[in-house]
């Protein structure tokens, strides 16, 4: 692909945390470019990068070396205020464990995000969104009301509702039962087949691969694999 294109583009990226002997080299010179309108999945075992990766890409951490460009703005060259309009203007975050505020209703747990957008319509906004997520009867509900998996759909609204190109997902699923976890991918899914976002999925589980349009491998901070899936399987396909 034309790299001008990529909502993602990583240039001979690295993360290192620590000095001397003990350093831990998180990425090393991680190159990427991910376009619009994909689903991503990025597979590998525990400490290989998959995290850092995400919080990079998510400006939450900055890079030892290396650019990151995400959607035309150079995160490298960005100060806080910079990074925290990115994250708020262009990024969704969707956590593997939900991270609602429990005091707040659904309907409250995602106006608290649409209001940083300063969209006028901000209650039709949280409303439809909810709707859209499955969960339109389910607004007045606390989280402690709410199954792991309606919980899991608040946090996917709340990440919806400021409408992002980017959707960052770090283990969406791996707090739920399977049936509940195909629910959530069909979701995700979507966003990237029908909305048109690019959504990038960090996991352990090989299985949720099928589903993606490219799957990319990382060990020891590198990338081992990049696949191009030509062949996607429906979630309810999905061999698990």
């Amino acid at each position: 692909m034309k790299t001008d294109t990529a909502v993602v583009l990583l240039t001979r990226v690295s993360k290192t945390f620590g000095e001397g002997p003990t350093a831990v080299h998180a990425l090393v010179e991680v190159d990427l470019a991910l376009e619009p309108g994909t689903l991503v999945v990025i597979l590998g075992p525990s400490g290989s990068g998959k995290t850092t990766l995400l919080n990079l890409i998510g400006g939450i951490q900055r890079p030892s070396s290396g650019r990151v460009v995400v959607a035309g703005r150079d995160l490298t060259d960005l100060d806080i205020d910079g990074l925290t309009d990115v994250r708020r203007d262009t990024v969704g975050f969707v956590f593997q464990f939900f991270n609602l505020v429990p005091t707040l209703t659904a309907r409250e747990n995602v106006a608290l995000v649409a209001e940083l957008t300063g969209d006028a319509h901000v209650d039709e906004r949280v409303e439809r969104t909810l709707a859209d997520v499955g969960l339109g009867e389910r607004v007045d509900h606390f989280p402690s009301q709410l199954s792991g998996g309606e919980q899991q759909r608040v946090a996917i609204a709340r990440a919806l509702v400021k409408e992002p190109p980017l959707l960052l997902c770090d283990e969406p699923t791996g707090a739920l039962e399977v049936e509940t976890g195909r629910t959530i991918l069909a979701l995700l899914e979507r966003q990237a087949r029908g909305a048109g976002r690019t959504v990038l999925i960090v996991t352990h589980n090989a299985a949720i691969s099928q589903l993606a349009d490219r799957v990319i491998r990382l060990r020891s901070g590198r990338i081992v694999a990049d696949e191009r899936n030509h062949r996607p399987v429906p979630v309810e396909q999905v061999d698990w």
